[in-house]
């Protein structure tokens, strides 16, 4: 399985060199009396050549700065456990409804999503090769996805479960990957929007008394746009009935906003039986200034009502330099976040940020 988003790099990646300017920037957080105890996640993809060694030091660096779990792409035993002896908890990140195994391609092609076309993800992916969806609507999709997490939370050095691509495929992609795919997606384009296969217009006659191919707008129509939020979340607190059988931590990468979430993915994550999220609040992908992170949380945390942490997703390609970087984690934890998870390369100086933007922000 392909790198998280590969798809992305090639347009987003260009602002990582710049995160070699200095700090001396005033903190944004008010003055309060009392500090919180923040909780801070990497996603990252094991090494498998690191050493003992190499592993100790990096992970101990890590629970220095605040950072109290990893989210690991691929499941390794030596890196969890090197992780969880130096105090961070030890997740298993797992690609959901985006699946592309060879194997589960032959033997199951009717298991994967249609488009508004009527074309199948399992021979026409969508965007880019590895994007193959599978269709949340089929009792043997959801059955297959149960085993395939209750297998893992099994593991005794697993701690928990983290979700990704949890979610249908993007009918409109974050406005800044457009240029670079020369499309424009101001509406909603019915070879990106899916699922439309047998099974999810049968059940959603059946919920509705509908025919989808006979309503002249389906894009617009609200009814078939819950169907599938309601798809998506049947998943999710399916495998949220598992990892409590097992006592073990669910959470999910997700779109920054509920708005945008659901607008642009068929994502309902407010409504998810989690014990975290960590909505990824990439400002560089929709072209807006570190500020917005703020608004991000604002609203993720309004929505959730306190039922569980958001802990805010931030791509540190995205960022100008170290000065910019502090800011939008500062802008994160005044606004409601529970904390940072960090997407790109943790080096000492986004050590040394998240420090001192943690030390910096009270509540």
């Amino acid at each position: 399985m392909k790198t998280r988003r590969t798809f992305l790099k090639t347009s987003l990646l260009a602002g990582a060199a710049g995160m070699a300017a200095s700090l001396h920037a005033t903190s944004l957080a008010a003055p309060a009396s009392k500090k919180k105890s923040w909780k801070h996640w990497v996603w990252i993809n094991p090494n498998h050549n690191d050493t003992d060694e190499t592993l100790q030091k990096k992970y101990k660096q890590y629970y220095e700065a605040g950072i109290r779990g990893i989210f690991f792409e691929a499941d390794s035993e030596v890196h969890f456990r090197a992780a969880k002896k130096q105090k961070l908890e030890a997740h298993r990140w797992m690609w959901i409804m985006n699946r592309g195994e060879k194997e589960l391609l032959q033997a199951h092609p009717e298991w994967y999503a249609r488009n508004r076309k009527g074309e199948s993800c399992a021979d026409q992916p969508p965007y880019v090769n590895y994007y193959r969806w599978l269709c949340p609507s089929r009792e043997e999709v959801q059955e297959y996805l149960e085993a395939d997490v209750r297998k893992t939370l099994q593991k005794d050095y697993v701690d928990g479960i983290h979700l990704d691509y949890i979610r249908f495929c993007d009918v409109i992609l974050p406005v800044n990957l457009w240029d670079n795919y020369k499309i424009e997606q101001t509406k909603e384009l019915p070879e990106y929007d899916y699922c439309y296969c047998d099974v999810c217009q049968a059940k959603f006659k059946a919920w509705r008394g509908e025919d989808i191919k006979k309503i002249q707008y389906p894009e617009e129509s609200l009814s078939w746009r819950l169907f599938r939020y309601n798809a998506v979340n049947n998943i999710v607190n399916k495998l949220a009935a598992v990892a409590k059988e097992h006592k073990k931590a669910i959470t999910a990468a997700v779109f920054p906003t509920p708005e945008v979430a659901r607008r642009i993915v068929r994502q309902d994550w407010t409504n998810w039986n989690l014990t975290g999220v960590c909505p990824m609040i990439y400002h560089g992908f929709y072209k807006e200034d570190v500020r917005w992170i703020g608004d991000a949380v604002t609203e993720g945390v309004h929505f959730l009502a306190g039922r569980f942490p958001l802990y805010a997703g931030l791509f540190l390609p995205d960022f100008k330099n170290k000065i910019e970087l502090q800011q939008g984690m500062e802008y994160a934890m005044q606004n409601g976040a529970g904390g940072i998870s960090l997407f790109g390369d943790v080096s000492d100086d986004v050590l040394a940020a998240l420090k001192r933007a943690s030390a910096a922000v009270k509540v």
